[in-house]
């Protein structure tokens, strides 16, 4: 590792946005009435029910066990009753299975773990499983089960841990504050990570517009082997791959893995969840969630337990100054567009944003005029504009040819485009046929 980073190709530089809620320290959200919590919060088999409707549950108490190997398990947010066992609006817009807690007020906790603190000569299969029991994932966005990247195969060897702190995403500073305000257990946290992986040190990258959050983390990281990297701003730098050749200088082959290369990426609000499961033995149950957007009274970031409506979020925000053109979950180059405020948050909700009117232009998409722009602030260096031709004719098969499975779905190209062409959206259209005609094949 350089003590310079490397600058990866392509990339953008979209507004970021983030004054509006940076200097927002973390607020804990108040104990609501009901929480109605999505089942399946990771990547991977969902979970497999435990509870039923009027049973009695405490803070922590197991709703839902590990449904196989790539799962997680599910702990419910406080303490009360099992009101319901239903379905409700989910982040994608398809309804999904939720169970509904009416919380008692007492917020009583039910402790299924004991605290490591002697994490330091604990066996690491030990922590390993910790992790696992207490349900983390990754909480950067895509919500993998962090114990399955703690278990690299014997013949993958592990020499590099990276904590992603980066947060490239326009808008959205709940890692940042994270980072300012608990430096101490996200430092603690990659130290146990890197621990499970048999290492002796690990590496923080974050963006260096967030000078706060580097100094507070040099700090925090005075007495452990944990090295803070201050990285470029270049969006997607946050995003696995670049964030990997930015420190380290190793490419990540196409339908290779990090750990084919030695490395293992985790976000930084998940070495603070492991930092919770292992030394005060509580399982994930919140996140620190960012609530902005021009359109809200009083933008910030609030600790949600799973299962807040957004509704109650904006509430929290102070409501709205004016009607919204869009609601997102996430930030404005990979969020998800959503129609309902009932849907609520989850262990990879890291953003809601609201985008003005004023923010959103109409336009309509044309032909592409061949600038080349898109194939220059690629990161995955593919070729978008002809990929995206291969998905207009229905040549799925093209657009497999062209390497489309190698996008990281990160909205460069979109951002980019002159004609305004829907590229982001044809390349998960396109891997959602790829996949299911190997699903048809297999």
């Amino acid at each position: 590792m350089s003590d310079k980073p490397r600058k990866f190709k392509g990339g953008v530089h979209p507004n970021d946005s983030k004054a509006l809620s940076a200097h927002k320290p973390i607020q804990e959200a108040p104990l609501l009435d009901s929480y109605k919590v999505i089942m399946h919060q990771n990547i991977g088999a969902p979970p497999e029910l435990l509870v039923k409707k009027g049973d009695e549950v405490k803070k922590g108490t197991l709703l839902a066990k590990a449904g196989g190997f790539v799962s997680v398990p599910l702990h419910s947010p406080t303490s009360g009753t099992i009101k319901m066992i239903d379905k409700v609006p989910g982040p994608t817009g398809i309804s999904v299975p939720c169970i509904e807690i009416a919380a008692d007020g007492e917020d009583e906790w039910d402790s299924p773990f004991e605290p490591i603190t002697d994490w330091k000569t604990t066996d690491p299969v030990e922590l390993r499983q910790r992790v696992w029991d207490a349900g983390v994932v990754g909480m950067g966005g895509a919500a993998f089960p962090s114990h399955v990247k703690l278990s690299p195969p014997d013949d993958k060897k592990i020499d590099m841990l990276i904590l992603n702190g980066a947060e490239c995403e326009p808008y959205l500073t709940a890692d940042h504050r994270l980072m300012l305000e608990n430096a101490k257990e996200v430092v603690i946290g990659g130290s146990i990570l890197a621990r499970i992986l048999g290492l002796e040190s690990c590496v923080i990258g974050v963006e260096n517009n967030k000078p706060d959050a580097v100094e507070m983390l040099k700090k925090a990281a005075a007495n452990h082997s944990v090295h803070v990297q201050d990285l470029p701003v270049n969006y997607p730098q946050g995003a696995e791959k670049q964030l990997i050749y930015a420190i380290t200088g190793r490419e990540v082959p196409v339908g290779a893995l990090p750990m084919d290369i030695g490395c293992v990426v985790q976000n930084v609000a998940s070495a603070a969840a492991v930092y919770e499961a292992v030394v005060n033995g509580r399982p994930s149950i919140d996140r620190i969630t960012t609530v902005t957007g021009k359109p809200l009274v009083d933008p910030g970031n609030w600790k949600f337990r799973i299962g807040t409506p957004i509704s109650k979020a904006l509430e929290l925000a102070g409501g709205i100054t004016e009607q919204p053109a869009k609601l997102l979950l996430g930030g404005p180059m990979m969020g998800i567009a959503q129609s309902s405020l009932d849907v609520t948050t989850m262990k990879n909700t890291s953003g809601i944003l609201l985008i003005a009117q004023d923010e959103v232009s109409q336009y309509t998409s044309e032909p592409c005029i061949r600038c080349g722009r898109c194939v220059d602030c690629c990161p995955m260096q593919i070729l978008p504009a002809t990929i995206s031709q291969a998905v207009e004719n229905h040549r799925f098969d093209w657009a497999e040819q062209l390497n489309v499975m190698a996008c990281i779905e990160c909205g460069s190209c979109s951002y980019s485009c002159p004609s305004h062409r829907p590229l982001n959206q044809q390349f998960k259209r396109a891997k959602v046929e790829i996949r299911a005609g190997l699903r048809k094949k297999g």
